[in-house]
């Protein structure tokens, strides 16, 4: 779940990351009652999930109110990459020193989160990874210790920051605090600015949570906009299931996530497109097939749909209820690839055979199952 800048300001600043005062607003109205309030020079700022805001338009430094309603009456409705602009963060202004780069990502090379640092912050961390990768300085988090200040402040001092590295090392150690205790696959401070007057202060954030863990977290599922997401994955949320949307015509159902991703592996080997991802689970009835099927479904690039199972607590015969039931009611108009096996194997295998259609066919395994799909879905 991506969070807005002030949003990830919020969670960031609960765990005392320093960030500017500021307000969110929906008009050029608002804009100015908060500029005013503030009473000193404001940055506008477009909230949208999308990067490459400044570049857009989507930001600007103003100097009274005058000139902050001015900039919302630009930004507000403005297009970013595809994403319309609904509201602003009005945050007082920042008197720069320096500027620096801190993050927090789940690194799956080291399994574990790995702090990053650059002093080439203010600018997007992907462009400097690409140009100038030993600009940024690197340091696996334990887990369990968490970082602690005297490593914040050694990484610190080998990324050459200059400024108070006690008070940088501390934003840091506050960073790490808030990605572990909120389940943050991703959390940035761009830049992590160090003010004029010695300060160092969060000028902006960007945070992307697990959403795995969000049943540990009820108190920031108010964060979540399902306007930015697609609406299949909107639904799928709803049904418990693990959903994907790509850019394909074949549309994927397994039941385990490493089953589903080889699903996909060999789809494209075959020389199909998959056209999502999506993982029924263990343990799935007929009633949690029918409504994937019925998802997919909805997707109108699919053109076909294979259904790999391997029957462990799934059981085979419950899956071809599923499918069953959505031919029945009139849903299945699109050719179905199945490969089933395990437990109810021959139970599911006599239901299906029973069907006497040409929509669903069954293959001994998920290459030949995969082949003849993609080969019917291309002609």
């Amino acid at each position: 779940m991506k969070l807005h800048e002030y949003q990830g300001k919020e969670l960031l600043s609960r765990y005392g990351v320093a960030v500017p005062m500021g307000k969110v607003a929906y008009s050029p109205d608002q804009v100015r009652a908060i500029a005013q309030e503030l009473g000193v020079p404001v940055m506008v700022k477009a909230q949208v999930h999308v990067g490459g805001r400044g570049k857009a338009g989507g930001v600007k430094y103003c100097k009274d109110p005058d000139a902050a309603t001015a900039a919302a009456e630009a930004i507000l409705g403005m297009d970013i990459k595809g994403f319309t602009v609904k509201k602003v963060l009005v945050t007082a202004a920042v008197d720069i020193a320096k500027e620096y780069y801190a993050g927090m990502i789940v690194d799956r090379n080291v399994q574990t989160y790995t702090l990053m640092v650059s002093k080439e912050g203010g600018i997007e961390i992907e462009e400097v990874a690409a140009t100038r990768p030993e600009a940024i300085f690197r340091l696996p988090v334990d887990p369990v210790a968490g970082l602690r200040p005297f490593e914040a402040r050694r990484v610190a001092l080998e990324a050459g920051l200059e400024g108070s590295l006690s008070k940088i090392a501390q934003m840091m150690v506050a960073l790490s605090r808030a990605c572990f205790a909120a389940d943050a696959t991703l959390a940035e401070i761009n830049p992590l600015v160090v003010t004029a007057q010695g300060e160092v202060v969060a000028a902006d954030a960007k945070v992307d949570l697990d959403d795995n863990a969000l049943f540990r977290h009820a108190d920031l599922m108010h964060y979540r906009e399902t306007e930015a997401e697609h609406p299949l994955e909107v639904e799928a949320s709803n049904f418990g299931f693990a959903y994907v949307k790509l850019d394909g015509h074949v549309g994927i159902i397994g039941n385990g996530a490493g089953l589903v991703m080889t699903s996909l592996d060999v789809v494209n080997r075959v020389g199909g497109k998959p056209a999502n991802f999506l993982d029924i689970g263990g343990g799935a009835k007929a009633e949690v097939v029918y409504n994937a099927v019925r998802l997919v479904l909805r997707d109108p690039d699919v053109r076909g749909i294979l259904i790999n199972i391997f029957g462990g607590i799934t059981r085979a015969d419950e899956v071809a209820k599923g499918v069953i039931r959505a031919l029945e009611e009139g849903l299945l108009n699109k050719p179905v690839a199945m490969r089933v096996a395990g437990t109810a194997e021959e139970e599911a295998k006599a239901l299906l055979a029973d069907l006497k259609t040409p929509l669903i066919r069954m293959y001994p395994d998920m290459f030949a199952a995969a082949e003849a799909l993609a080969r019917e879905v291309s002609a």
